[in-house]
């Protein structure tokens, strides 16, 4: 129930100015379209001649159909994302608004997408207006917090709602969901909870009594009359005269109407669940048959043309499906019927030709290795399981060179073969173990992507000349010990613990003590603010106010534990592979970092003139586990200083964030890692000696055992991290920093919403919105609402145009905090201590330190360039090139930590801990694989 209860409404009355006779179109019901991909969910234009249709995106960009008199035309918009409604105007531009913030402007001949003030979870359910440049639009947040902006032909601004509207106990209002003008100053907005709102002659909306908490869906009028349409648990329509209340007409049958329209004669019709159709008769609305078998879930729109045709449209719109699109018409013309073009047939199974052979003038092992980096990337991200391929790939080419090689040992196979042409012989049994090895794990049952990966994988097999169906295992010949050498480890590791058998589902049975985190809801509910919550990611759009989630997150790689390691034993059965005594646990210590990422948060801003030093002079070379370095005093390779490299901190802040996410279509960080090595033995002038000592290698002798050491140490860093994240449950700063809001604020005992545990007070960064501080014109006036509630200056979220436009950095709910990720991302779904990317990342760099037998870069510097505007992928941006700069390693490791903090999705322990236990495993993983290569490991 609502803190706030609307007014009770009038009982049933009559109505003046209604037609008389029985209602009717003048003409049959014809169905133009059904069964289309999409659901429609708007239908208007300015004549019989003159009508467009837009509806759902299933893949191809959104729905939109506009018919002139003779023809229906499909216009691409070159945007993705639901279209909600359609508001066309005389001079033959249209707008059209939808999800993420989407406000599209048809100009007669193209589309352009306008600039708004929301961001992506923002969606426009509603447009109307009197003229192209007097538009309103209208929406809501994840079905709450409605807003109204208006365009005057310059920009849309956002228009204050009022403060009387019903609120939920957190306080949220409303969605909104339609909006209606007379053309002469009243416009009238609906909503959720039975909202209904009307401005006159431009002053404030106010909120009008309805008597209803069900949601009106839509509004409209004709003339000085007006009517809203909603439902729920049962169908309701308002209707009344400009300036009077609205009374509730009686409508039997549907649980929702969904849209309705007036004509110029008083004639209305209004449609809703089921594909239902009632027409006004007199004082009443009565069902019609439309003689259609309409299999839909709802007609979501209904719209009279001036010549007295009638459209509705609709589909499967009472959920997330949103397909089965239709389309009918009924009136004095016929209108043809839209056949839609087949759709796209199934996702591409066949390999990219750019992708075949991605690197044809590198080591065989190079070439293998780069296919791998490809399928990590079709894959989700699952770092521990591209942790496992990653490393049973790289001891398949080890144990094929190792067979040829009089000293060493092989991991899995320590067979011997000699050959008249040992090279080769290398390149067939690497290329037939690796591809045996690759092919079972990227099998489409188990990997996203696979059957491209697959393809990719037979073709390059093709380009070496071996016949990939050759699985022949008896003999010497380098393929039958290639085969041997896949099937051993498929053998080998079938039961290692990942429970790959069944796609590495939990073996555990964990179940979470906290309910799950809904990203789009204020604040949490937790019963122990210490342990992690899963997420229920971004709820899908549905006009009706039903949320329908993405899903709550699944823990990947609780069972991580179990998995066999490369190089770690443990101490004692049951014993932790690197134990840190204790983890992060709710007290002081664990706000404070909390609290840290928070502030990290308010330099996410472009705008922000602050700059930093980044390069190495200046910045690194920290003591592990720490960020205490204040850079290197000179390159050692040159002999001079390093340049200063000064940048902006909202550019840098953001650049480092992205560079090591590692989240969806990325190599993860152990794939990272990889590409980082590949990058290294490719510099000019970089000698292949290992440890740095000796005869340089030959380029597949370098990269087979480069390969072995890191990924050997990855694999391990991954089952040391996710042992410790399954053993401590630790939780994720979004979680930590809502529950401290939703406590209050705790500097000040005296103060409102004071507790101890709550967030402090930092100016400009952490308040409390006040009476003062809200007041129009100053910088809380948009939390006017939320008085006494504690504020952040923090990323507003992912925007609408991510190439185009910024989320910015703005006063918010810090209940609605949320980090710098993709919508679709928020955080990842494991628990946070610790960190993944920290123990890779420096387990990674330690390898490559004492394989190389230096902690620099080739040449001293490291280097990866951000271009200006087009390297950012959650927003626009860098504003200028960013030249990420790493003198070490270690350096370039750290950052990766780092970077965890600016993305908001772990705190100081989480990575500091994990720095530490990554070098153990680095070093380890080195010693290991030294043992294979000089013959001394069996």
């Amino acid at each position: 129930m609502f803190m706030k209860r609307v007014a009770p409404l009038f009982a049933l009355a009559l109505a003046t100015g209604c037609p008389d006779g029985p209602p009717g179109p003048g003409g049959p019901w014809t169905s133009v379209s059904t069964g289309l991909r999409e659901a429609l969910l708007s239908v208007a234009g300015t004549s019989a001649t003159d009508v467009w249709a837009v509806g759902a995106d299933k893949g191809q960009g959104p729905i939109v159909l506009h018919f002139d008199g003779t023809t229906w035309t499909r216009r691409p918009t070159g945007q993705r994302g639901h279209l909600w409604w359609v508001q066309p105007f005389a001079d033959g531009t249209a707008i059209m608004g939808g999800g993420s913030t989407t406000l599209l402007r048809w100009n007669g001949a193209a589309f352009e997408r306008m600039a708004t003030p929301g961001v992506a979870s923002h969606t426009i359910f509603g447009v109307w207006g009197a003229a192209p440049d007097d538009v309103y639009a209208v929406g809501s947040v994840s079905s709450r917090n409605g807003f109204i902006w208006h365009y005057d032909g310059a920009a849309w601004r956002e228009v204050a709602v009022p403060d009387d509207l019903p609120e939920y106990p957190t306080k949220d209002v409303p969605g909104f969901f339609k909006v209606w003008g007379d053309g002469h100053g009243t416009v009238f907005v609906c909503g959720g909870s039975g909202v209904l709102l009307v401005s006159r002659d431009g002053a404030p909306f106010e909120v009008l009594p309805t008597g209803t908490e069900l949601s009106l869906f839509t509004v409209t009028g004709q003339g000085d009359r007006v009517v809203a349409v909603g439902g729920g648990t049962q169908a309701i329509l308002l209707e009344g005269e400009l300036g009077s209340p609205l009374t509730m007409r009686a409508v039997n049958g549907p649980a929702i109407l969904q849209g309705v329209a007036l004509d110029m004669e008083g004639h209305g019709y209004a449609v809703g669940e089921g594909g239902d159709v009632f027409a006004r008769d007199g004082d009443d609305w009565v069902r019609i048959s439309t003689g259609l078998d309409l299999d839909i879930q709802s007609l979501h729109a209904v719209w009279i043309d001036p010549e007295g045709g009638v459209w509705a449209a609709g589909g499967n719109v009472l959920g997330s499906a949103l397909d089965a699109g239709a389309l009918v018409h009924a009136g004095p013309t016929t209108v043809p019927a839209y056949t839609q073009e087949p759709g796209p047939g199934p996702e591409a199974e066949t390999c990219p030709a750019a992708a075949v052979d991605l690197a044809p003038d590198r080591s065989i092992a190079r070439r293998w290795n780069e296919q791998l980096m490809n399928a990590i990337r079709r894959d989700i991200p699952r770092p521990t399981v591209h942790a496992r391929n990653l490393f049973h790939a790289s001891a398949a080419m080890w144990d094929a060179w190792a067979a040829y090689d009089a000293d060493a040992d092989g991991y899995f196979v320590a067979e011997k073969q000699t050959a008249g042409d040992v090279a080769a012989a290398r390149r067939e049994a690497i290329s037939y173990a690796t591809y045996r090895v690759l092919a079972h794990r990227y099998d489409p049952s188990l990997a996203v992507g696979g059957k491209v990966t697959l393809d990719c994988m037979k073709k390059f097999m093709g380009v070496l000349g071996y016949d990939p169906d050759d699985t022949t295992v008896t003999g010497d010949t380098a393929r039958a010990l290639g085969n041997r050498i896949g099937a051993a480890i498929i053998a080998a590791t079938v039961d290692d613990g990942a429970n790959e058998a069944n796609k590495y589902a939990d073996t555990t049975g964990y179940t979470s003590s906290n309910p799950p985190l809904v990203v789009d809801s204020p604040g949490v509910r937790v019963d122990d603010p210490s342990v992690w919550q899963e997420l229920l990611l971004a709820e899908a759009e549905t006009q009706n106010g039903i949320p329908v989630d993405a899903g709550v997150q699944g823990y990947i790689g609780a069972h991580w534990t179990a998995v066999t390691p490369f190089a770690m034993t443990r101490s004692a059965p049951g014993a932790l592979y690197h134990d840190p005594g204790e983890g992060p646990v709710w007290g002081e210590a664990l706000r404070g970092h909390a609290v840290e990422v928070l502030l990290k948060h308010t330099k996410l801003d472009p705008a922000l003139e602050e700059t930093i030093d980044i390069g190495p002079g200046a910045y690194g070379n920290n003591s592990l586990g720490a960020n205490d370095g204040t850079g290197h005093p000179m390159n050692p390779v040159t002999g001079q200083p390093y340049a200063p490299n000064v940048v902006k901190l909202g550019d840098f802040s953001r650049v480092l964030a992205e560079f090591w996410a590692d989240g969806p279509k990325s190599e993860t960080p152990p794939g990272h890692w990889n590409v980082l090595a590949n990058t290294v033995a490719d510099a000019p002038g970089f000698e292949r000696k290992l440890l740095g000592q000796g005869e340089a290698l030959d380029a597949l002798e370098w990269d087979v055992k480069v390969y072995l050491a890191l990924n050997g140490a990855v694999h391990d860093a991954a089952i040391t991290a996710w042992e410790l994240k399954r053993h401590f449950l630790s939780a994720r700063p979004i979680s930590l920093i809502r529950h401290m809001a939703m406590l209050g604020q705790s500097s000040d005992p005296q103060g409102p919403s004071y507790d101890p545990e709550g967030l402090p007070l930092v100016p400009d960064a952490i308040e409390l919105v006040t009476e003062a501080s809200s007041a129009p014109g100053q910088r809380h006036a948009h939390l006017r609402r939320f008085i006494g509630e504690v504020a952040v200056r923090s990323w507003r979220g992912e925007p609408g145009d991510r190439d185009r436009e910024v989320g910015g950095v703005a006063w918010i709910r810090a209940r609605r905090w949320i980090p710098y990720q993709r919508r679709n991302f928020v955080t990842p779904a494991f628990p946070g201590f610790v960190s993944g990317h920290s123990t890779f990342s420096r387990s990674a760099a330690e390898v490559l330190t004492q394989l190389t037998g230096s902690p620099y870069f080739p040449g001293g510097l490291g280097e990866f360039v951000a271009e200006k505007d087009t390297y950012l992928v959650f927003e626009a941006g860098p504003s200028e090139d960013i030249h990420l700069q790493w003198a070490t390693y270690y350096d370039a490791a750290d950052q990766a930590g780092q970077s965890r903090l600016w993305g908001g999705i772990h705190v100081q322990p989480d990575d500091f801990v994990g720095r530490t236990f990554g070098s153990d495993v680095g070093a380890d993983a080195v010693t290991r694989a030294r043992a294979f290569f000089d013959g001394t490991a069996r």
